[in-house]
């Protein structure tokens, strides 16, 4: 009986050994069999989702081309704009060559006032000096002194049974004028509305006398304040009203504050129609005992604040950042050399 234990412990430890061999063996090669294979826990790239990444970086290096096309394209925009300034002033300075013509025969209602501007006319009438309106602050320069001052722009009224004077009231820009001269001008508005107590005072006294002595007393007040009717002619060039920038402060009429020509506001104020025409004195014969208003030069009218050199400047300034970002997009795409 302990000889077959024995035996049986030889075969069954002998079987083990081999089993353990076999298995070992057997684990062995598929751990290398798996080392071998791929890995499929790791997703692969697809081939359609390498085409889409090819496909956004082919787009945004065109976008690097986007800053340089619009550098060019603003360049190009200053030669047309240059081109069309240049017939501008041409066509200005045509019109200021012209023979001036008879402002007479004109009225704010005539279709002519619409292809009048910048047409030198000649105007015959007298200067309403207390309703005249002072736009500014404008600087002038003289002998080499800047001097702040304003444009006096006065109604120009026409002349009774006079066939060559205006035929409706005009607004005329005279010129430049010292600021004391709008100093002056509030101080003798500021005297003309005084309340009334002189003018009740005046009544009450009237009114004691006989009337008789009160006829003869108003006869001579009235013959004695019948002003001198002084007509002036005045050459200048049709105007309309200007456009401020956004750094101009806007009209105040109720304090006298003007800043810019609005003709239609300056003409209410004037207590006149909104349709009234709005010249500018250019006539050169300045009266050295009176050299106030100084009129305007009449080569300020062809001329500019940007001038065709400056637009052929900014055309130069556009063209060359084109050229500039453009060379640095094709430098950024230009493939790099390997360094060996």
């Amino acid at each position: 009986m302990a000889s077959i234990s024995k035996s049986l412990t030889r075969v069954y430890a002998g079987t083990g050994k081999r089993w353990a061999i076999a298995s070992s063996s057997f684990f062995c090669s598929s751990a290398a069999a798996i080392s071998e294979t791929p890995s499929t826990s790791s997703p692969q790239p697809s081939k359609g989702g390498n085409l889409q990444e090819e496909g956004r970086g082919r787009w945004s290096k065109w976008f690097l081309f986007v800053p340089g096309g619009i550098t060019f394209g603003l360049g190009t925009w200053q030669i047309f704009r240059r081109q069309d300034k240049i017939k501008m002033l041409e066509y200005r300075q045509k019109r200021l060559e012209m023979v001036p013509m008879k402002f007479n025969d004109v009225t704010p209602s005539s279709e002519q006032l619409d292809t009048l501007e910048f047409r030198r006319v000649a105007c015959k009438g007298v200067f309403d000096e207390k309703r005249s309106i002072y736009v500014g602050p404008r600087s002038r320069s003289i002998s080499g002194v800047t001097e702040n001052g304003y444009y006096v722009i006065t109604p120009l009224l026409p002349i009774a049974n006079d066939p060559e004077s205006v035929r409706s009231p005009i607004l005329v820009n005279r010129g430049w004028v010292p600021r004391i001269w709008k100093e002056r001008s509030l101080e003798i508005s500021q005297d003309v509305e005084q309340p009334s107590r002189i003018t009740s005072s005046s009544v009450q006294e009237g009114e004691r006398i006989s009337w008789w002595k009160f006829w003869s007393k108003k006869q001579k007040v009235t013959e004695d304040q019948v002003p001198s009717v002084t007509p002036v002619e005045v050459v200048g060039v049709v105007r309309g009203s200007e456009k401020p920038s956004i750094f101009v402060p806007q009209n105040d009429p109720s304090s006298h504050q003007w800043f810019y020509v609005d003709v239609p506001a300056i003409a209410r104020a004037c207590e006149l129609p909104e349709n009234t025409v709005y010249i500018e004195d250019i006539n050169e014969n300045v009266n050295s005992a009176c050299p106030y208003p100084v009129p305007k030069d009449v080569n300020t009218l062809i001329r500019s604040s940007v001038m065709p050199q400056d637009h052929l400047n900014y055309t130069l300034t556009w063209y060359s950042l084109s050229a500039a970002v453009t060379f640095m997009a094709f430098k950024r795409l230009r493939p790099k050399r390997s360094r060996r």
